[in-house]
C-alpha cells in the first residue's frame, strides 16, 4: 500500500531521538564487528571544534545535532562551524584557523577536500592535538581516529540493490556522485568500479558538482537530455531527489528509476512516494556521536579504536517504517546548529 507523504512526515516527527538510547551499538571497529559503548563522561570540559562542509540539508543538521547531543552528554564544550558548501574550501580553512586561534583541545573535521587541510593537520599532529576524521574522509597524515563509513561500500550497497532490481539484465546507469575533490566521492567511485567491470553495467558519468540543488539540477537535466533512455540514475541525495521529480514529470519520455547514494529526509519522502527506489544510509548522527567520544578518548589517553563505522542499511519502501530515524536526522523542530567555540 502506498504510504502518503503526510503519514511519513508524521512518523518522522514522532520518531524517538533520545541521546541516551544510541548505545550500546553494533558497529565495525577497526574492521571487526563489535558493540560500541562511549565513555560515561569526560573528566573535564574539553573544548572541541567541529568543522562541517555545509548546513543546507538535514543530513548535516543531523551530524551537527549528534555532535551537540554527545558533547552535552559527556560535558564538553563544542564549536560547530559550516563552510556554506563544497565550493568553499577556503572558508573551511579559515574556520579551522579560527579554532586554532581559540586553542581548541581537539578537532572533529568533515572535510570539504580530502587533502585540503593537510598542512594544518600536520601542525596539529606535531602539537599532539587530536584530529578526528568525520564522514567525508581526510587523506592526510596526522589523523588520530575516524568515525566514518567507507563510501565504496555505500556505492556497492546501492549498486547491489540496482542489480537485484534489474534481475541481472544489461543496464545503463547514470552517475551523479557529487564534488570531485571530496574523499567520499573518490571512495564511492572505487566501489562503483567493481560493478562496471562485470560487463552488464554501463555507467554514464554526468559530471561533478557541489551537492546543492541548483547545481545538481543542471547536471541531471544535461544527463537526461543526452541519454533519455537510461535504465537507472544513481546519485547524491540532491541529484536523486531532483531526478525523481524530473522523471516523474516527464511521463513516458524517461524510463530511468532512481536510487540515492545516501539517505536524507527528502530522499525518504521520495522512497515513501515511490519516486526513489532505495538509498543506503551511513547513520550520520551515530558517526557524529562517535566522533565526539573518540575526541574525548584521545584527550584523556583512553584506549581508542582507529576507525568506527556504523553498519550500512539499505532503506526501501519495504523497511522504511521500521528504520530508526534518529540515526539519520534530528527530531522535528531542530535546525542546523552553528555555534562559536567558547573561549
Amino acid at each position: 500500500m502506498r504510504t502518503p507523504c503526510f503519514l511519513l512526515l508524521s512518523w518522522l516527527m514522532a520518531a524517538p531521538c533520545l541521546a541516551a538510547d544510541w548505545f550500546p551499538l553494533r558497529v565495525q571497529v577497526d574492521g571487526r564487528d563489535a558493540s560500541y559503548r562511549p565513555l560515561e563522561g569526560a573528566s573535564r570540559p574539553w573544548r572541541i571544534c567541529a568543522l562541517l562542509p555545509h548546513g543546507m540539508d538535514r543530513y548535516w543538521w543531523g551530524v551537527a545535532w549528534g555532535l551537540d547531543e554527545e558533547a552535552q552528554r559527556q560535558g564538553v564544550q563544542l564549536g560547530v562551524y559550516e563552510a556554506g558548501g563544497y565550493q568553499y574550501p577556503d572558508m573551511q580553512r579559515a574556520q579551522l584557523t579560527r579554532c586554532i586561534q581559540l586553542a581548541a583541545d581537539a578537532y572533529v573535521i568533515a572535510a570539504i577536500s580530502a587533502k585540503g587541510l593537510c598542512d594544518e593537520i600536520a601542525l596539529l599532529h606535531r602539537d599532539k592535538v587530536p584530529v578526528i576524521d568525520l564522514v567525508n574522509r581526510i587523506d592526510c597524515p596526522g589523523v588520530t581516529a575516524r568515525a566514518q563509513v567507507d563510501f565504496s561500500n555505500m556505492a556497492r550497497a546501492a549498486m547491489a540493490y540496482i542489480r537485484e532490481h534489474s534481475k541481472g539484465r544489461p543496464i545503463r546507469v547514470g552517475w551523479l556522485p557529487g564534488p570531485e575533490d571530496a574523499g567520499w566521492v573518490a571512495d564511492a567511485e572505487r566501489g562503483l568500479a567493481e560493478f562496471k567491470s562485470g560487463g552488464k553495467v554501463t555507467v554514464v558519468p554526468a559530471g561533478y558538482g557541489p551537492v546543492d540543488r541548483s547545481r545538481q539540477a543542471v547536471l541531471v537535466r544535461q544527463l537526461l537530455a543526452r541519454d533519455p533512455q537510461l535504465d537507472y540514475i544513481l546519485g547524491n541525495a540532491e541529484a536523486a531527489a531532483f531526478a525523481a521529480q524530473l522523471v516523474r514529470a516527464g511521463g513516458s519520455r524517461y524510463k530511468a528509476q532512481v536510487v540515492s547514494l545516501y539517505a536524507t529526509e527528502r530522499v525518504l519522502e521520495a522512497i515513501s512516494e515511490g519516486s526513489i527506489l532505495a538509498a543506503p544510509t551511513d547513520s550520520p548522527v551515530i558517526q557524529a556521536r562517535v566522533a565526539v567520544d573518540l575526541a574525548v578518548r584521545a584527550l584523556e589517553g583512553k584506549q581508542s579504536p582507529r576507525r568506527v563505522s556504523p553498519r550500512i542499511e539499505v532503506i526501501d519502501r519495504d523497511n522504511l517504517q521500521r528504520f530508526d530515524i534518529s540515526r539519520l536526522m534530528p527530531p522535528s523542530g531542530h535546525w542546523m546548529i552553528r555555534q562559536e567555540l567558547p573561549e
